[in-house]
């Protein structure tokens, strides 16, 4: 493969004056006539959306024809579940995403959409019971036919979505993607919606599966791996922290073979941390993540800075994968684990977090999303730009990490900071869920 090619993205946008659209044909079985015919794919992408692979069978011994689009979405690194609470019409028409992996419930009438029992769609929740009512009802000729019984359970579960289609009272709909390929609208964004909460998971084996992720069978194989490198691991542990390593790996916005690089350093009164950084030479992506070198700490921390000069916007940060940001002023919050970890400054961090508030969530941003939406993100955008350009003052900005892995630089080390207030707390039960210390067993594990 030459250079050339290899720099190309692999989902590239359609336009129909491409010269060159890079599809591929592959020799395939006919299961009408068996005889081999031809499958063309085309990997592309939906503006504001995702990627998809368009796929076109055709058979010239019978003339089947056969087309298909598949998702071409790469998995995220944790499970999203999300909770929304229907309570009027405008929440009935909140825009939804739903990946073939994700799972549709409403607990309130004991009510289940498996995954994959549908392909990937964009639709509203609306949509979603109308759907549901259109399917149930299609079949009931038939089983009144044959089967009066069940026809008649199905009917009164119908009767049942039609009230709750029409808000007879509130219920909530939960969508379970161990992907992390959904959305569900957020009527409020940018700021937060108390209607809606969404929370990122670690998959288990079994989502694992579903997903198409297979680690534990090559467990094994590290594992032996990792006996073979110990000895020479111990032995250069004091270098790592003067090199730096290359691995290949992709892109994470094109998919184009890349490579990453990593080093471990120490942040002055504070912690050894892994700093990995990624470019992209096809598209110009860069991404750059930051994990702790030490594990995690005995208490969370909670980092309050207000802004009273231009300089304070150049402190250095890290905000670690556990850590959650917000700007009381601007009623704004962002979960943990939205930007991943960074080491940056508070500059770069929150143009960090504009680009993925205008990016990453295609609800928010494109032909996707309202014009009030749009008409917020830009007031929003504004206010932030003020901050980001030093012109706001007075307000705080928060660093909340129950791991307690999060920094921001003390311009006055080691004297402590007047416009910065950091305490350590003691984590309660759902921080150490979230952090799976509650599945831990810290001490005595020998025994085990």
């Amino acid at each position: 493969m030459s250079s050339e090619t290899s720099s190309k993205p692999v989902f590239r946008d359609l336009r129909a004056d491409d010269p060159d659209p890079e599809t591929t044909e592959i020799s395939s079985l006919c299961f009408n006539c068996g005889e081999d015919g031809v499958t063309k794919l085309l990997l592309t992408k939906i503006p504001f959306y995702k990627e998809i692979i368009l796929m076109s069978f055709e058979c010239e011994h019978c003339g089947l024809k056969n087309n298909e689009v598949q998702s071409g979405d790469k998995i995220q690194e944790k499970g999203t579940l999300i909770e929304c609470l229907i309570s009027n019409a405008l929440d009935l028409n909140r825009q939804v995403i739903k990946s073939d992996y994700a799972t549709v419930k409403i607990p309130e009438i004991d009510f289940e959409i498996p995954p994959q029992s549908k392909r990937g769609e964009i639709t509203t929740v609306e949509g979603i019971l109308s759907r549901c009512i259109a399917g149930l009802e299609q079949d009931q000729p038939v089983r009144k036919a044959l089967d009066p019984d069940s026809a008649q359970k199905i009917e009164a579960f119908i009767e049942v979505l039609i009230e709750t289609k029409s808000l007879k009272k509130q219920f909530t709909i939960m969508i379970d993607d161990p992907s992390g390929n959904s959305f569900v609208e957020n009527l409020k964004a940018p700021l937060v919606d108390p209607a809606l909460t969404t929370t990122h998971y670690e998959r288990n084996k079994e989502q694992d599966h579903l997903v198409g992720i297979y680690e534990d069978e090559l467990k094994q194989i590290k594992e032996e791996d990792e006996t073979e490198q110990d000895n020479e691991k111990d032995e250069n542990t004091d270098l790592l922290t003067d090199e730096v390593l290359h691995f290949g790996t992709n892109c994470p916005s094109c998919n184009v073979p890349c490579q990453t690089n990593m080093k471990v350093t120490n942040i002055p009164y504070f912690k050894e941390v892994i700093i990995m950084a990624t470019n992209c030479d096809a598209c110009g992506h860069r991404t750059n993540e930051v994990k702790s070198g030490s594990g995690i700490s005995e208490k969370g921390v909670k980092i309050t800075l207000r802004i009273t000069d231009p300089i304070d916007i150049s402190r250095d940060v890290l905000k670690s994968e556990t850590c959650s940001m917000s700007i009381p002023e601007l009623d704004f919050e962002v979960g943990a684990g939205t930007l991943g970890g960074k080491f940056t400054t508070l500059e770069g961090l929150l143009g960090a977090m504009k680009d993925q508030l205008t990016g990453h969530n295609p609800l928010v941003c494109g032909d996707s999303a309202t014009t009030s939406v749009k008409e917020r993100m830009k007031e929003f955008n504004q206010k932030l730009d003020d901050i980001i350009a030093g012109k706001t003052f007075g307000i705080h900005i928060i660093l909340d990490d129950p791991a307690g892995n999060s920094y921001l630089q003390n311009v006055y080390a080691p004297e402590s900071d007047p416009e910065m207030e950091i305490v350590y707390y003691e984590r309660n039960f759902e921080h150490n869920e979230e952090l799976g210390l509650n599945d831990m067993k810290l001490e005595n594990y020998e025994e085990d």
